[in-house]
């Protein structure tokens, strides 16, 4: 066995920052809450939410501004106010208050270790399992087919690099020998920047992708115009690649109804019959009701129920969803495919079977 790793390895952003490389078999960020500790936190939330509701939303924000100004995590979510938080401040979330880069400050801990963030980590980790045990199921091994991982407004795309971690620590002979491609669609260019740094790490050394044969890439994309997803599909057709789609905190998060189908209809037009979708859904009740009242982030929010009647509009069906406390993961199948499992609290093992 190998020893245990114990030093989080760590990339440049795109203005020379060192931030370290999220891998959630590391010890550093396996750590995950229990039912309890998730319950806890929901209680002390709320409370904190109906303090904040007492205060003008104006003189809330001048405190925050004031609290917020030498904070690295708190000028992101500030600028998010009436829009939506981007992929490499999303990611700064996810890394937990004991992996925060230099500079982070006891403010940026206390966000880092908040009811919602710890939200944004779960979720980061069920998209990857979700997308493991969806490649574990469909990869033959040694076929010699190359596999494409679609990330729409993907950022760093930390969710397709833990599902190849999660897939090739638990099956490492599906993807032996084959090229490996995450391809980002992201109107912003500095979040698949560092999705391409992280991945030079991980495959470099003893990484936990050492020899992988992978590529990240970027397509300059706008979800309401489809274009750029039709042709990253076209091509992985005619590449005889297999293919799995992602949006992780993003498309199913942001997007509008129409937006949604219009992407999906593309999927099912352009990508063969057994390509899965993972992505999250943001809750309309409970903790996510009460985080946008204090956020104003624009984020779209939907019952299980609703997204359902959604996809299925365009042709899809609900495979698999875990509830968390602010979104439904989830995993989307043609819904020609028979059956239908919805799973509520947390995924079922920690990597694919």
């Amino acid at each position: 066995m190998p020893s245990p790793r114990t030093t989080v390895t760590t990339a440049l952003t795109d203005d020379g920052q060192t931030w370290p490389v999220i891998d959630i078999t590391h010890p550093a960020f396996v750590r995950e809450p229990t039912d309890l500790d998730l319950e806890a936190s929901a209680t002390t939330f709320f409370a904190e939410a109906e303090r904040r509701a007492r205060i003008p939303r104006f003189i809330h924000r001048l405190l925050l501004r004031i609290v917020l100004r030498k904070s690295l995590l708190g000028p992101g979510l500030l600028a998010a106010s009436g829009g939506f938080v981007t992929g490499l401040n999303t990611y700064l979330l996810k890394l937990g208050p004991d992996n925060l880069p230099d500079g982070a400050s006891a403010i940026d801990r206390r966000i880092a270790e908040s009811f919602p963030a710890i939200s944004t980590q779960l979720r980061l980790k069920d998209i990857a399992r979700l997308l493991a045990e969806d490649l574990a199921a469909r990869l033959v091994p040694r076929d010699g087919r190359p596999v494409v991982l679609i990330n729409i407004a993907g950022g760093p795309a930390a969710d397709s690099l833990n599902a190849l971690i999660l897939l090739r620590q638990a099956r490492p002979e599906l993807i032996a020998d084959r090229r490996v491609e995450v391809r980002i669609l992201d109107q912003d260019a500095h979040g698949p920047s560092f999705a391409a740094r992280c991945a030079a790490v991980l495959t470099c050394g003893d990484g936990p992708l050492a020899g992988l044969d992978l590529r990240v890439t970027h397509v300059l994309y706008d979800w309401r115009q489809t274009d750029g997803l039709r042709k990253a599909l076209d091509e992985a057709s005619a590449a005889r690649a297999l293919v799995a789609i992602s949006s992780e905190g993003g498309l199913f998060e942001y997007g509008s109804d129409a937006d949604i189908v219009a992407n999906l209809q593309v999927i099912t037009e352009r990508a063969s019959g057994d390509t899965c979708v993972a992505g999250s859904v943001t809750r309309g009740d409970g903790p996510g009701r009460a985080a946008q009242a204090a956020t104003n982030i624009r984020v779209i929010p939907r019952s299980l129920e609703q997204f359902g009647a959604l996809a299925a509009g365009a042709g899809w069906r609900i495979d698999r969803a875990i509830t968390r406390p602010f979104s439904f993961d989830v995993r989307l199948r043609r819904k020609e495919e028979t059956g239908l499992l919805v799973a509520a609290g947390r995924p079922s093992s920690p990597g694919p079977s």
